[in-house]
């Protein structure tokens, strides 16, 4: 084939999210080598949307790579874990140096970083992009993280930008770092999804023990999304809330089994917390939710077992209550992104990444779940410089003191009322625990050196100490054990 009628771009793997890419990308003047391993489902696309623009389907996947312009931009779509490496394993003996593999799937981040050492070391480029919105976001503009080296973004980079989704003419794609870094902030933003949902979910619980109906509780969504807690989440909480099952007329989530799955991201990232020493009490404890949604046997046990509250709240004013539920929520989701960004800092320093918070806080503005209103807020407030966490940002941390009143109050009523609120309350419990001049550390360094000899600091003279605890109670100079 002449290079002046080679392929822009190619897409492995035609499953809805690859097909949906696919056809972003031709719809936007590229023209894309289309593979997927069973035949049958490429030759679907192109019976279904050949009209969308210009595909060229492949049956053998030497004919897909000789299709495309050099230096070839392939982009992959197959399911994270062993798929991913077989696409990449037949790949390589067919690339030329300077050709690159794009894994647009939900990979593991450190995979990310094996896969782009190996092909590193070939003269290949292994870009992990991120890509969030779901199927829509796929076709319609989805908000893309892509890694790997500058390079790559050079040749790439263009045509992800113009399939992204857009803000104000922004795209919301822009290059993270090396290797694993776009993975790693695509799992973050999951890690903050969860906690999203579960602090919705919570709201949607007091709502529920206020004694709201599905209707009412729609509207009270629909209303919340006019203000700062404008965001996709909010918006689709208030739809899903009004749908009514056909076939049993009943309001869907009361036919929908109650246990929620999860793919694995929002554990990595507290994996990940853990392993850095950052604090993600509140993204942890949705993965924990989650975790207790689905163990039916534990569930069963202690609905039978275990005695406590009803779960009706009652109280004075329900629409001034109605309204704190609202300030906890917005407080609670604050805390989430604080969170995860701060994850994202840690990690950039570990890895060498030097990634723009602000940026990431850009290109999440659209496009992606968690895309929201705070966003804009989040992304100057970072952009103004030196910010440590998003909770001393001064706007931030003043909306937090003129909510924490109303926070307190429905974190108080609902443990009163035995109405689990995880995140709601793990959020207060972080923010306190960062405002705290002191907290319970330094016993916790006490008992420590008491069983262990892990030894202390003292906060009045340099060094480190060890208490003589089993002798004659002195101390003396101690060994780092920290």
């Amino acid at each position: 084939m002449s290079p002046e009628n080679r392929a822009d771009v190619g897409v492995i793997g035609m499953a809805v999210m690859g097909s949906n890419l696919a056809r972003n990308l031709a719809r936007n003047g590229y023209s894309v080598a289309l593979y997927n391993r069973t035949t049958s489902k490429t030759e679907a696309v192109v019976a279904e949307h050949g009209g969308e623009g210009d595909f060229r389907p492949a049956a053998e996947l030497e004919d897909f790579v000789a299709s495309l312009e050099r230096p070839r931009r392939i982009i992959s779509m197959v399911k994270a874990g062993r798929g991913t490496d077989a696409v990449i394993d037949s790949l390589i003996p067919l690339l030329e140096e300077g050709d690159i593999v794009v894994d647009g799937g939900n990979s593991q981040f450190e995979d990310t970083r094996r896969r782009e050492r190996k092909l590193r070391e070939l003269g290949l480029h292994f870009v992990g992009a991120g890509i969030s919105g779901g199927e829509v976001g796929a076709l319609e503009g989805p908000s893309i993280m892509p890694g790997g080296s500058r390079e790559s973004y050079e040749a790439l980079g263009p045509i992800l930008e113009k399939i992204s989704a857009h803000v104000d003419g922004e795209p919301c794609c822009t290059w993270i770092g090396t290797d694993g870094a776009g993975h790693y902030v695509k799992m973050v933003h999951n890690g903050i999804e969860y906690a999203d949902i579960q602090a919705i979910g919570e709201a949607y619980e007091l709502l529920k023990a206020l004694g709201l109906t599905y209707g009412e509780m729609a509207d009270i969504f629909a209303t919340w999304n006019t203000g700062d807690l404008d965001s996709y989440l909010i918006e689709i909480t208030s739809e899903v809330l009004r749908k009514v099952d056909a076939r049993t007329g009943k309001p869907l989530v009361e036919v929908i089994v109650d246990a929620a799955g999860m793919k694995g991201t929002g554990t990595w990232t507290v994996q990940s917390g853990l392993t850095l020493g950052t604090p993600l009490n509140t993204i942890a404890e949705s993965v924990f939710a989650r975790a207790v949604s689905s163990h039916p046997s534990l569930r069963k046990a202690a609905q039978a077992a275990l005695d406590g509250p009803d779960q009706k709240l009652h109280v004075e004013d329900r629409d001034a209550f109605i309204e704190q539920i609202r300030q906890a929520l917005w407080s609670s989701k604050v805390v989430a992104y604080a969170q995860g960004l701060d994850e994202i800092r840690m990690a950039s320093k570990e890895y060498g990444w030097d990634i723009d918070v602000s940026e990431v806080a850009k290109i999440w503005r659209a496009g992606c779940i968690i895309r929201a209103k705070l966003l804009e807020r989040i992304r100057s407030e970072y952009a103004a410089g030196g910010l440590v966490s998003l909770l001393v940002a001064p706007s931030v941390a003043q909306d937090l003191a003129d909510s924490q009143e109303a926070w307190r109050n429905v974190v108080a009523q609902a443990v009163a009322a035995g109405v689990p609120v995880p995140v709601f309350a793990a959020a207060l419990a972080h923010y306190d625990l960062a405002r705290a001049p002191r907290v319970n550390a330094a016993l916790t360094q006490g008992l420590r050196d008491y069983f262990g000899a892990h030894t202390y600091l003292r906060t009045d003279i340099d060094g480190v100490w060890h208490t003589d605890w089993s002798g004659d109670g002195s101390e003396i100079p101690g060994e780092d054990m920290h």
